[in-house]
Parts: structure tokens; C-alpha cells; sequence
């Protein structure tokens, strides 16, 4: 089992949620970005540069992710991707994606882009609040819990 992180939009408390529970469950992590990205020493930490361009490092994540592995990440298409294969996928504002919920948040999402490239204004996403960082601490702890239990 591995974490993987969308580095690129994952905020830094996430990162510092993520890096915390790694470092103590020895878990490897790999944080996947197109820019540079700190990452404390650690052998169970990682980061992947990949080039610019989009979905790349999307790409990368579908690429290697597999069954059992925790997804952190905001791109509902990517998630979309990994939740078939069975990986464990959850946002950064605490949303676990889940056979039975990913179609329709995907089909939500394509319509707004769909109304924005119309022309249409939507609002965008709320600012990152305490209560999204809980939200996701504690679906994260669960979700982590489960797969190591599940690999033990």
C-alpha cells in the first residue's frame, strides 16, 4: 500500500496531515507535481517532478496507483480513473470518492465546465477552511486505518 498525493492544488496542511501520518506508519508516500515541491527527509517520502502540461502528473498518478493505494486529490476525472481500480480516493476537503458517487460528481463537474466554456459564470470553489481540514483528518484516518488493516 502506498500513499499518493496530487501536489500540485493539495494545500499545505493536507501535506503536513499526510507527511505526519506517513513518517509514523512508515508508509511510502509519493507527492507527484509539475513544479518543485518540499518534502522533509524521510525514507517514506517522496517527490516526483513531472513535466509541465496538462493532466501529466494525473497521468503519472493512474499510471501507478494501484488497487489499495490512498489518492489524495482534487481532479474528479483523475479520481474518476483511480476509483475503478480500486484505489481509495479522497479530496483534500475530506470527500471520499466511491463507485457509487464518482459518476455523478464527474457528470457535475463536466456540466460546469461545459456552462463555463458557454460563457456562464460560475462560482468558484469555497475557500480552504479548518472545518474542510478536519473533515479531511478524520476520512483520511479512516480510510488508513482500513487499508492497514485490511494489510495486516
Amino acid at each position: 500500500m502506498k500513499i499518493w498525493v496530487d501536489a500540485d492544488a493539495c494545500p499545505g496542511e493536507i501535506k503536513e496531515i499526510i507527511i505526519k501520518a506517513a513518517h509514523k506508519r512508515c508508509i511510502e508516500t509519493i507527492f507527484v507535481s509539475n513544479k518543485n515541491i518540499y518534502i522533509p527527509d524521510s525514507p517514506y517520502l517522496f517527490a516526483v517532478k513531472v513535466s509541465l502540461g496538462a493532466d501529466v502528473a494525473d497521468n503519472y498518478i493512474t499510471e501507478h496507483a494501484e488497487k489499495n493505494d490512498l489518492v489524495i486529490t482534487q481532479d474528479i476525472p483523475l479520481a474518476a480513473a483511480l476509483v475503478p481500480k480500486g484505489a481509495v480516493v479522497i479530496s483534500v476537503h475530506g470527500v471520499l470518492f466511491t463507485p457509487s458517487n464518482i459518476r455523478e460528481r464527474l457528470s457535475v463537474r463536466n456540466f460546469m465546465s461545459d456552462l463555463r466554456d458557454t460563457g456562464v459564470q460560475t462560482n468558484g470553489p469555497k475557500p480552504f477552511s479548518n472545518k474542510d481540514k478536519q473533515k479531511f483528518a478524520n476520512t483520511f484516518d479512516q480510510q488508513l486505518f482500513k487499508l492497514l488493516k485490511f494489510h495486516t
